[in-house]
This record gives C-alpha cells, structure tokens and sequence, in this order.
C-alpha cells in the first residue's frame, strides 16, 4: 500500500471561510482522503491556515486589532469550522508557527545555496496613501497581451499569462483605487527560466500519466511558455523574516513562498508531536517510504493552479538542485513534486461570483448552524464545481435534500430500520435466497468497484452519482417485494430474508456514502446497530513547539475506518425503532435565505 499525502489548500485568514472556498478545497480533499484511509493507504492530510501578507495587514488596519490578534480569532473560527464541517485532517495548523518559519528559510536558504535564488533591483508597489507595498494579486489593470481589463498584477486570469505590476495598462488598487507609486527596492527573485526545463519534463510526465484533469495539465504547460523570475520576497513588516536579511525588519518572505510551504511544515509538525519527528519522510523522500509508493495530491481551486504547477515544484526542483544550475539537496532531502494538482473551478451564488463586500456570499458557519452538515457536502459533492464551474442557489439545496438525501436515502434507511424493529426487533436470518435477492446482493457489491474507481480518479460527483442510483434500485426491490404484506406465519422466513438482504444493502451504500457523508454515515450505522464507520476530527489546543503561542489545531485518528467493502450482517443485532437521519426542509426556506442576502 502507498503512503498518501492529501495536501489541502490553506484558507487565507482574513476572514471567515464561504462555501465556495470548500467546494473547491475541502469537502473533495476529505472524500477522498477517508476513501484511501478505508482502502488500506497510509493518509497523511495536512493544511492550516495562511496568516502572512499584506491582506491581513489591511483587515486588521480596518478593524483596529493587531495582525496577530486578527489571525488569531480568524484562525480559531477556521478550525471550528471545517471541524463542524468533517473535515478529517490529521494536522490543520498555521503559518505562524515557529516551525514554519523554520521550515520555509530551510527552504529559502536551499534554493538560494544552489543559485536559484537571485537578488535584483526591481521596482516596487506602494500605496501612496498609507506608504505600504501593495502585493501584486492587490494591482488590478489591463492586460498587455490579450486586454482584459481586470488582470492582476501577478497574471492574468483570462490569457493565463504570468505578470509583474509594471506591466499592467492602467493600474490600480484593489484596495482603495488608487494608482499604485512605483519605487525602486531590493528583492531575491526564483530562477524559474533556470528551472523552466525541469518543469517542462515534469509536467509532460504528468500529461503522460493521463491523471490530471485536462484544464489543469493544459494551464500549467501554457504558462511555462512565458516564464521569467518571480519575486520571492516583499517589503512589509508582517511575516517570516528573509534569511540573511535580519538587519531589515521591513523584509519578509513572499506569503505565497511560505504558504506552499506549509504542506510541507505542516507534515514535519504532524511528526514532531508524535514519537517518530522524522516519520514525515516516509511521505516526503522517495527512498523513504518503506514498500508501496508515496504519492501527493494538491486540492484547491483553479486561481491557485499556478502557484502548485509552478511555483511550488519550482521551489522543490531548486531546493534539490535539479535545474540548470544543478545543487545539493538540503537537510530536508530530496523532496517529492506533486504527483497530481487536483484543481476545481468555481463556485458561484445565485448566479453571482462570491463577494464578501457586495454581501453575495454564505459562510460556512451560517450554513451549519441552520442545516445539516451533510446536506452541504452533498450538494457540493452532487452538484459541485468539480470540472466546471457550478452554482449554489437555494432552491436547488433544498430540492436535492428533500429529493434526494430525505426521500431517497433517508427514506430508505428509516423504512428498513422500522419493519425490521417492528416484526424481528432484531437483524434476522435470512432464508434460501431467491434469484432476485442475489442479482440485488450483487449489484450492490459490485459498486464499491465502480465507486472505488471514480474516487480514485476525483470522479466524485460520478461517485455519489452512482451510489444514489444504488440506492434507487434497492428501494424498488422493497417496493417490488412489498415485505409489509408478508403477515402470515408461513411467509415468515421469506419476510426475514426481504429484510436481511434489504439491511445489508443499506450497511453497504452507508459504507460507500461515508467518505462524502461522514456524520450521518455514523448515524445510520447505528440505526442498524453498528459500529461509528467515519471518524471524526477534532480539536486540540497545543503548544508550540518551538516556545510561541498556543493555537487550535484539528487532528484525529482515523485507524478505526473500516475496510473499503462488504461487511456481513450480524444476525441477532438489536434494532430499536428510529428516527430519521436527514431533516426535510420547508420550501420557505428559499424565499428565508434570499431574504438574508438581500439585507
């Protein structure tokens, strides 16, 4: 079996976290994580919260709090939240921690030892009014290439090109609208154009292996076209220090260096509070990870497939000293690139782009304390923007839970449950099976193949897709066999086998939905007198590692999955009569919540 490292985009905390941001890096990164753990993979999942740059400068400077206190509260609302949402990390940290810190000069220091680290006079972004560097993704202007008018200033999301402030027709803050002044500062730039080849032969391996969706091989094969170096350090005085630049405070790494950075930090800090600090390897060095392969998948949305086709394993690449220039690994070794980028599109609202300032926006939070978790994750994963973009409105929420979660699955769950404790009170033994009963045996079987399978690929819309058409042909067998009607003594054993073979049905589609809904998995399992079949994550606060603050972290074990398969039936298990597992919901809803956004 492969070690398997999830690596999950870190949500930016400058603020709480809307629905579209889990669409695209949450909910699928944990579906599939909890399928490879059931499957028999070592998952290492790891992420946390990106706390560095000039945004989180310009919220706290709005609200009057220092950038510490806002990532903190932001951070802490974070981390309850995708714990509420399921979302089974084996370590969500954050980018403050003085082991990041440590981990992304390693890396500074790797990648400018073996050349591809440059200094160079370049002109700068500042703000006029405040005197501060505006990043690049804060310069909005026209596009030199194709014109469009809303390129940033790092590229451009319509041509796909890479860009630098300077380059934009126009520019302009994204923060207040003000034209940006242009100064002259000092900065290590990456040598992509020295890596630029390296690249280029990881990338067309990648095309080869027939894995990456083709919108995400195809973005990160034009952008190589154009490549040039890329700043890697900014003036501010809000993040990790640059190596060799102590003697100036205004001098910080790039947030989008150190984030990147932080699957990595994330998974050394995983093992450090383990009795194995160096069991990080066994995901990270090629000659480390025992048996199986180590395999690495990047989950987040398609704005930031540049920075883990590019940047990232550009980093990596230098930090080996695979590029033109050649190298020395650090003391971290030779690390292992991305073996897939798994990028979604996005996620609108009503027909709109999320936008938190023009109140188009639901956040995770609101969602939760009025719904039930799962009814959110199967929507994003039934109808999410898994390779195209989707749209979240209410009424199809609420059509898809009724429909589908409550009359299909719900229904299914409770009808079993229910005649079983009202004619055995007891999982009972089934008779000789009829030609009937097997072919449905079978049919349900097999999908965990086909299910597998499509997970697997992140086909995960093609999964639930075929599990909840299961599930349709296991509520026609009961309609068909009507088990209600068998009240006579000699159709007793008959009335057994309908209901031990519709019982195991239902334990297996629970066991398929699982990995998409963990919470009311859990629930049904004990509808049927089983065992938690999901485990769930939790929170923990811990100390540093290195003497900094305490922080949240969410962690779990999840050894206690089951197998990814057909578990049979314990004769004699006590079934109680239940209550149903999903909630229906008032078609009023809609016109409630249309109501919020329009206040």
């Amino acid at each position: 079996m492969s070690k398997i490292l999830s690596a999950v985009a870190w949500p930016y905390a400058n603020g709480p976290r809307h629905i579209g941001h889990v669409a695209g890096f949450g909910v699928p990164s944990d579906v599939f994580s909890r399928y490879m753990r059931m499957t028999g993979h070592d998952v290492l999942m790891v992420s946390g919260t990106d706390e560095h740059g000039t945004p989180i400068l310009v919220a706290a400077d709005e609200e009057g709090v220092s950038p510490r206190e806002l990532a903190d509260r932001n951070n802490r609302l974070i981390v309850e939240d995708l714990v509420a949402l399921g979302l089974s990390y084996d370590l969500f940290t954050r980018t403050t921690t003085r082991n990041h810190a440590a981990v992304a000069q390693e890396l500074f220091r790797g990648c400018l030892r073996n050349g591809y680290m440059v200094e160079e006079t370049t002109r700068g972004a500042i703000s006029p009014s405040t005197g501060r560097t505006l990043p690049d993704r804060y310069i909005e202007g026209t596009c030199p290439i194709c014109g469009y008018d809303g390129a940033r200033g790092d590229q451009c999301d319509n041509c796909g090109n890479q860009l630098d402030p300077t380059d934009l027709i126009e520019p302009r803050s994204r923060i207040n609208g003000e034209t940006p002044e242009f100064v002259e500062t000092q900065h290590y730039f990456l040598d992509l154009p020295a890596l630029a080849d390296a690249l280029k032969q990881w990338l067309d391996e990648r095309e080869a292996s027939g894995t990456w969706r083709p919108n995400v091989i195809r973005f990160s094969q034009n952008i190589l076209a154009e490549v040039r170096p890329r700043a890697m350090t900014r003036d501010l005085d809000w993040g990790i220090p640059v190596p060799g630049w102590e003697d100036q405070p205004t001098k910080r790494l790039y947030v989008w260096f150190d984030a990147v950075i932080g699957y990595l930090s994330a998974s050394i800090e995983w093992a450090r509070r383990t009795e194995d600090p160096e069991a990080w390897r066994q995901w990270w060095n090629p000659a480390a990870s025992g048996e199986g392969e180590a395999l690495s998948y990047y989950f987040m949305g398609k704005d930031n497939i540049t920075f883990h086709s590019q940047i990232w394993p550009a980093e990596l690449l230098a930090y080996d000293g695979r590029g033109d220039k050649g190298g020395e690994p650090g003391e971290y070794g030779s690390l292992n690139l991305p073996t897939e980028v798994v990028s979604s599109e996005f996620l609108t609202m009503e027909g709109k782009k999320f936008s938190s300032s023009k109140r188009v926006v639901i956040y995770v939070r609101d969602v939760l304390e009025r719904y039930q978790a799962d009814a959110l994750r199967y929507f994003i994963c039934a109808a999410g923007p898994e390779n195209q973009d989707s749209d979240f409105t209410w009424s199809e929420f609420v059509r898809r839970t009724n429909d589908e979660l409550v009359a299909g699955w719900g229904n299914l769950v409770n009808r079993t449950a229910s005649m079983i404790a009202a004619r055995f009170g007891e999982i009972p033994q089934a008779g000789v099976p009829t030609e009937t009963d097997l072919a449905l045996l079978a049919t349900v079987e097999q999908a965990f193949g086909t299910v597998g399978d499509l997970i697997g690929r992140h086909r995960q819309k093609a999964a639930i897709a075929e599990i909840m058409h299961v599930v349709g042909e296991v509520n026609r067998y009961v309609s068909e066999q009507e088990p209600w009607k068998l009240k006579a003594d000699d159709e007793r054993e008959r009335l057994a086998t309908v209901l031990h073979v519709t019982a195991q049905c239902v334990v297996d589609c629970n066991l398929m939905l699982s990995p998409f809904l963990p919470h009311s998995a859990n629930r049904v399992s004990a509808v049927l007198g089983g065992p938690e079949v999901a485990p769930m994550p939790v929170v923990e606060e811990v100390e540093d590692l290195d003497g900094g603050p305490s922080y949240p972290v969410i962690t779990g074990d999840y050894r206690s999955a089951p197998g990814w398969g057909r578990t049979p039936l314990v004769v004699g298990t006590p079934i109680a009569k239940p209550t149903p597992v999903f909630t229906k919901l008032d078609v009023t809803v809609v016109d409630d919540e249309l109501a919020r956004l329009d206040q």
